[in-house]
């Protein structure tokens, strides 16, 4: 099976979860729209949801298939939320914001009463890090962010480097106004230590480690989807 018919497959079995009249949030990716395609072909056989996307990209393809939408703000509380992942550890911890939503994905993941990953399985990693991990941080002082980032990896012995990231010529930024900046330092050891470094940084916003919130990840595989139950759900 190709990348896309994976990521499909893992959106088809994620479809189970989804319920009548049910408010769920909506993630941000390819595999995530594979699941609005899934999801809009449902709502156009009579199916009722709505949906809270975590990405202008994301609320776009929905307003475009036909997905009814509201906002967190009407819909605080939320019964689900289904999204993608840049990374999935043994125990469902997650490496999230490849795509830059990874703020509105944590605030709609937190929101909601079970947050369900899906994903193909090259997404399944013994220890996360490989992937670069998101930093959302505000413009402004951005240098004194960064080195503060820097400063906090550095005390908890990763070494690596720090990128601004950038498209088209100029700093990629987010819904939310922020730019974000990719940290390459492989292996992390302790994902809950380097999560709470992060957050005592005044310009970092948010940071692409989900730890401890994730209910299910659906993973397709060569052999057919899998699901995994985090400890306690």
């Amino acid at each position: 099976m190709s990348s896309d018919e994976l990521k499909r497959a893992a959106a088809q079995a994620a479809l189970s979860y989804v319920s009548e009249g049910m408010k769920i949030g909506i993630g941000t990716g390819s595999t995530a729209e594979a699941f609005i395609h899934l999801l809009a072909e449902r709502v156009g056989d009579g199916f009722h949801v709505t949906g809270i996307p975590t990405s202008e990209r994301s609320a776009r393809l929905c307003i475009e298939l036909g997905v009814p939408l509201s906002s967190l703000d009407e819909s605080p509380s939320l019964d689900l939320a289904i999204d993608g992942a840049d990374e999935i550890d043994a125990s469902l911890n997650l490496i999230k914001g490849g795509g830059g939503a990874l703020l509105r994905e944590k605030i709609v993941a937190h929101a909601s009463s079970r947050f369900i990953v899906i994903a193909d399985e090259s997404k399944l990693v013994p220890a996360l890090g490989s992937f670069p991990l998101p930093i959302e941080v505000n413009p402004f002082g951005l240098e004194a962010t960064r080195g503060a980032a820097q400063r906090a990896y550095d005390s908890l012995g990763y070494s690596g480097e720090l990128r601004l990231r950038v498209r088209d010529g100029q700093p990629y930024e987010t819904d939310g106004g922020h730019f974000i900046l990719d940290a390459s330092f492989g292996h992390i050891s302790d994902p809950k230590a380097l999560s709470d470094a992060l957050h005592l940084i005044p310009g970092v916003v948010e940071h692409g480690l989900f730890i401890g919130m994730t209910t299910v990840a659906i993973v397709a595989g060569a052999d057919g989807v899998r699901t995994l139950v985090a400890a306690g759900a």
